[in-house]
């Protein structure tokens, strides 16, 4: 019974239709829990639509729990421990523990239920637990984590020294350190606010090089999440094929 629970609640097959009713029905919740979001005032309504989401993501979370064992590969009792700090189930209790009254009301502050109801936000995270398209994005980055890594690091090193270089080119116009990084940073990714700008020509010529060398930074890591992506694909149509194969030959 745990086990075919927890093939139901699971990322669905493609041959198993009770998991694919699941997981169209809880993306649909989140996407209903994440509606009162848009609106600066809590109507009934939307009080009403939040406990019955919050009671649903309950319930999921209690499923997940007792069946726990099966989601790692060494079944044991540490698994119902392991479980609760999970990236996924950590989403998953933030997303729930705002919505809750006796939580609500040990806060009286006005900012901090601001922040409570922002962290509401972070129930969209669930939804890629029910995206095929969220997970072969998330494999994409597991295997690409190696150069995207060496981007990333690449990038801060480009912004670092380019803060070093304005701010001694041009101190006027940089009152600190980080707004030299923030001047930087919008310069690599050739947003350029035009709050903060170099007035000198030997500013200007430093911040034309380094929106240059920025396109090309941040060109990078879109080239290699679409390569990966590309293969993640062809892996997946080579596995149906593989598939479809073998069904023929046990046909036959």
């Amino acid at each position: 019974m745990r086990k075919r629970i927890f093939d139901i609640i699971e990322a669905s097959k493609d041959d198993d239709f009770a998991s694919r009713i699941y997981d169209v029905f809880m993306i649909i919740v989140i996407i209903a829990s994440l509606v009162p979001l848009a609106f600066k005032h809590d109507y009934p309504a939307f009080v009403v639509l939040d406990k019955i989401c919050v009671a649903i993501f309950i319930v999921d979370y209690i499923l997940r729990l007792i069946t726990a064992d099966y989601k790692f590969e060494k079944r044991s009792v540490i698994s119902f421990i392991r479980y609760p700090f999970s990236f996924s189930a950590l989403v998953d209790l933030i997303s729930i523990l705002p919505s809750l009254t006796v939580l609500n009301s040990a806060f009286k502050v006005l900012r901090i239920m601001r922040m409570l109801r922002a962290v509401r936000v972070i129930r969209v995270f669930k939804a890629a637990r029910y995206s095929k398209s969220v997970q072969i994005i998330s494999r994409v980055f597991k295997t690409s984590k190696a150069p995207l890594a060496a981007v990333g690091s690449l990038a801060i090193i480009y912004i670092l020294v380019s803060a070093l270089i304005i701010l001694n080119v041009e101190p006027d116009s940089f009152d600190n350190f980080f707004d030299a990084i923030y001047w930087a940073t919008v310069s690599l990714t050739t947003m350029g606010y035009g709050d903060i700008y170099p007035v000198t020509t030997i500013g200007r010529l430093v911040t034309m090089i380094s929106s240059v060398f920025g396109i090309a930074i941040v060109a990078l890591p879109s080239g290699i999440i679409t390569a990966g992506y590309l293969d993640e694909i062809n892996k997946k149509s080579e596995d149906e094929l593989a598939k479809d194969i073998d069904k023929d030959i046990d046909k036959e």
